[in-house]
């Protein structure tokens, strides 16, 4: 939990707008680095105070997520689906440690809303993580619902089509046979589809033949650029590009 505690901290410190701000700034983080049963209820209860600032609820429940304490759930699935992506990624870490089994019927309540898909990019990758049995029918379904011509949240789909490879599950086979015949998601999909031995070539959207035993280097590239052009803004976290 190191390198992400100390990212979010870093992050949240830009917050910081009074003394008093920051004098309870360096109270969360005493109380995170002690990591004692009565901190932890004193963070508990952070979360559900009325008017405490986003960051320090935000930071209260991570400590007890990384922790394993349920208590932070309701709290990480409202940031899990929050408007800035650089929160989901934070609430993602520390679902994916909570051990929580409503977390994967939670992410994929939200990837799968069409209401939400312009935040849907950690919940997806969540799902992956999990490996829980809602993963793979809500990967599948979020992908099929995004395979439409000028679809602006193409980075959600890479996302569904590299965790459908990383899941191993055949049930995927179709749904990623269909994303290969879209160029961006191309040579994810055909990464994908040689792990789960399907080794047949499959035609991109431009009728150029990819290769499914290619490996996935291409799709791993990709997924790695989707993330760091994603932003951190308050702004929908996705969307058409220029």
């Amino acid at each position: 939990m190191e390198e992400e505690f100390h990212e979010l901290t870093d992050r949240v410190r830009g917050e910081l707008r009074s003394p008093q701000d920051l004098v309870a700034y360096e109270r969360l983080l005493g109380l995170a680095r002690k990591n004692t049963p009565a901190g932890r209820e004193e963070l508990a209860r952070m979360l559900v105070a009325v008017e405490r600032p986003l960051w320090a609820r935000e930071i209260a429940a991570f400590v007890l997520g990384c922790a394993g304490d349920k208590r932070a759930f309701e709290t990480l699935v409202l940031l899990l689906n929050y408007r800035e992506p650089v929160r989901c990624a934070t609430a993602a870490h520390a679902l994916g440690r909570l051990g929580d089994p409503r977390t994967a019927r939670a992410a994929a309540a939200l990837a799968t809303n069409p209401l939400r898909t312009a935040y849907a990019l950690h919940p997806v990758r969540l799902l992956a993580e999990l490996r829980a049995p809602q993963s793979v029918p809500a990967l599948i379904a979020t992908l099929e619902r995004l395979l439409t011509p000028h679809n602006p949240y193409w980075r959600v789909s890479l996302a569904c089509v590299e965790g459908l490879g990383a899941l191993g599950d055949r049930r995927a086979v179709p749904a990623l046979t269909a994303a290969a015949a879209h160029p961006r998601l191309a040579a994810a999909a055909a990464a994908s589809l040689a792990r789960l031995g399907v080794h047949e070539d499959v035609t991109a959207g431009d009728g150029a033949e990819v290769d499914a035993t290619a490996g996935n280097g291409a799709g791993a590239t990709a997924g790695k650029g989707a993330e760091a052009t994603a932003g951190n803004g308050a702004g929908p976290p996705d969307g058409p590009d220029a």
